[in-house]
C-alpha cells in the first residue's frame, strides 16, 4: 500500500487493520473477489482505504503482474482484473445489494436507459493512468460502437455522502449537460469502530459516461498560451458553463442567505491561511497589511447566497467536448479536507476564484519551464473573458464583487504558496506574484 499513488502517508510504514471485507459475486468460479476496508493506524485519526483484491489459480490473458501468491492463489489488484471490474459495474447497473463481512453494500442505478445500453455489452476495462487519490477504471466497447464508461473507485474513504456522487447525480437529474451522464454508484455501511453496534455510511464508487474525445482544459489552455493563440472565446464559454452549473445546483439543492457569522467564519479561515503562508514564506510580510485590507473590504461587501459548489474548480477539472461545449467533472472537492467541510454550503465565488487562479497558473507554468512566449496579455484576456461570461450568465456584477472575488483568489493563492514552498520551490513565484498583484490592485466596495 505504501507504494501506491493513492496512499496518503508517504514515507511511513503502514500499520494496518482490516475493518471489514465483502465478496463480490464472480462470473468465473475460479476467481474469488474480496474488497477490504483497511484502517491505517500509523496516522491519527486512522485513515481508511478501500482495497479490492482478486484471487486466481492461474493468470488471465494480458494480466498484469500479481501482487503476491497466497495458498496457491495469485493475488491481483482488483481494478486491474476484469473479474472485479465487471462485477463492480454489474452491481451498480442491477441496483444489487450485498450483506457480508460486516458490511452492507448497495448498488444504485442512476440512469436506467443508459444502464440498459450496457447490459450484455462486451466491455474491455483498463485503469486510467494519472489518478492519485482514487483509481479510475475505463470501460470501452470491444467493437467500435457502443458507450464508454468511467468508474471512479474511491480509495481513501470518509464517512458521509461523497459530493462527487451527490452533485453530479443531482445536476444530471436536473437536465444539465455540463456534467457527464451518470450510470450509478455504490454505497456501503460498516461498523465505525467507536461505539458498539453503530454503523457509518459512505460511497465506494461512482460510474458515469466516459467522454473519450474530450479535450482536457489544462492541456488545451496551456497549448494555446504556448502558441500565443487567443483563448478568450473558450474562457468566456467556460464562465457561462460555470454559472449555469451554479444556477442548476441552486435550484436542485438547498441554499441559504450568508449571515454575519458565516462571513466571520470564512474570513477566520482566510486569516489562518495568511498566517500559515507568512510562516512558510516570511518575505510575504511586506504585503501583510495590504492583504489584510482586502479581507477587510471583503467583510464589508455584499455576499451572495451560500449553496453547493464544485469546491476545487480549475482547468484540470473541465473538459471541452466537441459539439457539446464545456463539461465540469470531479466534484469531490479538495480530497484532503474532511467530508463535513466538503459538503457545506459555500460561496459560488470560491469556484470563480479557483478558475482565475488556474488561468494564472497556465502563464506561470510556461515561465517556469523556460518558454520564451510572453503570456501576460494572454492570461489577462482569458481571465477577463471568464469573468465576463460568468457575470453575464449569472447576472452578478463582477466589478461590484471585486473585493470579494479578490479575497477568495488571495485565499487560494495563500494555499498555493504553502504548497509550492513545501513541494515545488521553483513554482513559488507564481502564487507570490499573484499576491503582490492582488494586494496592490485598486478596487471599490
Amino acid at each position: 500500500m505504501s507504494r501506491q499513488r493513492w496512499y496518503a502517508n508517504k514515507g511511513a510504514i503502514p500499520h494496518l487493520e482490516n475493518i471489514a471485507t465483502f465478496a463480490l459475486p464472480s462470473a468465473d468460479p475460479g476467481v474469488v473477489i474480496a474488497t477490504n476496508l483497511v484502517a491505517d493506524r500509523s496516522v491519527t485519526p486512522p485513515a481508511l482505504y478501500q482495497v479490492p483484491l482478486t484471487f486466481r489459480r492461474n493468470r488471465f490473458p494480458d494480466a498484469v503482474e500479481p501482487i503476491t501468491e497466497v495458498d496457491g492463489y495469485l493475488v491481483f489488484d482488483g481494478p486491474t482484473d476484469p473479474a472485479f471490474t465487471h462485477a463492480l459495474l454489474e452491481l451498480m447497473i442491477d441496483s444489487g445489494a450485498l450483506d457480508s463481512g460486516g458490511m452492507t453494500v448497495t448498488g444504485h442505478c442512476a440512469d436506467s436507459t443508459f444502464a440498459a445500453s450496457l447490459v450484455g455489452a462486451a466491455l474491455i476495462s483498463h485503469v486510467l493512468v494519472g489518478d492519485q487519490s482514487n483509481t479510475s477504471i475505463v470501460y470501452e466497447p470491444a467493437t467500435q460502437s457502443g458507450p464508454s464508461v468511467i468508474c471512479k473507485l474511491f480509495r481513501g474513504l470518509q464517512t458521509g455522502d461523497n459530493p462527487d456522487v451527490v452533485l453530479q447525480t443531482a445536476l444530471a437529474a436536473a437536465g444539465s449537460m455540463a456534467v457527464p451522464r451518470p450510470v450509478g454508484h455504490l454505497a456501503a455501511q460498516w461498523a465505525d469502530g467507536a461505539t458498539a453496534g453503530s454503523r457509518v455510511r459512505g460511497h465506494l464508487a461512482f460510474a458515469q459516461e466516459f467522454l473519450a474525445h474530450a479535450h482536457d482544459g489544462w492541456r488545451l489552455a496551456r497549448a494555446a498560451a504556448a502558441a500565443a493563440i487567443d483563448f478568450s472565446s473558450e474562457a468566456r464559454a467556460l464562465g457561462v458553463a460555470t454559472a449555469d452549473v451554479h444556477a442548476t445546483l441552486a435550484r436542485a439543492m438547498p441554499t441559504t442567505r450568508t449571515n454575519p457569522s458565516d462571513v466571520e467564519e470564512v474570513l477566520a479561515q482566510m486569516y489562518g491561511r495568511l498566517a500559515a503562508a507568512l510562516a512558510e514564506v516570511p518575505a510575504l510580510g511586506s504585503h501583510d497589511r495590504a492583504l489584510r485590507e482586502v479581507f477587510s473590504q471583503a467583510a464589508r461587501a455584499e455576499w451572495p447566497a451560500q449553496q453547493r459548489i464544485h469546491g476545487d474548480l480549475h482547468l484540470g477539472q473541465v473538459l471541452l467536448v466537441p459539439g457539446r461545449g464545456w463539461v465540469l467533472v470531479d466534484f469531490e472537492g479538495e480530497p484532503m479536507r474532511p467530508m463535513a467541510e466538503r459538503t457545506r454550503l459555500d460561496s459560488p465565488l470560491r469556484d470563480v476564484a479557483g478558475m482565475l487562479r488556474s488561468f494564472d497558473y497556465v502563464g506561470g507554468s510556461l515561465s517556469v519551464t523556460g518558454s520564451p512566449v510572453q503570456t501576460t496579455d494572454w492570461v489577462a484576456s482569458a481571465r477577463a473573458a471568464f469573468e465576463e461570461g460568468y457575470g453575464d450568465a449569472s447576472g452578478s456584477d463582477v466589478v461590484a464583487n471585486r473585493a470579494l472575488i479578490d479575497a477568495f483568489e488571495i485565499d487560494k493563492a495563500l494555499y498555493e504558496t504553502v504548497y509550492e514552498a513545501r513541494n515545488r520551490p521553483d513554482w513559488l513565484g507564481i502564487p507570490v506574484a499573484a499576491l503582490e498583484r492582488l494586494s496592490a490592485r485598486p478596487r471599490a466596495v
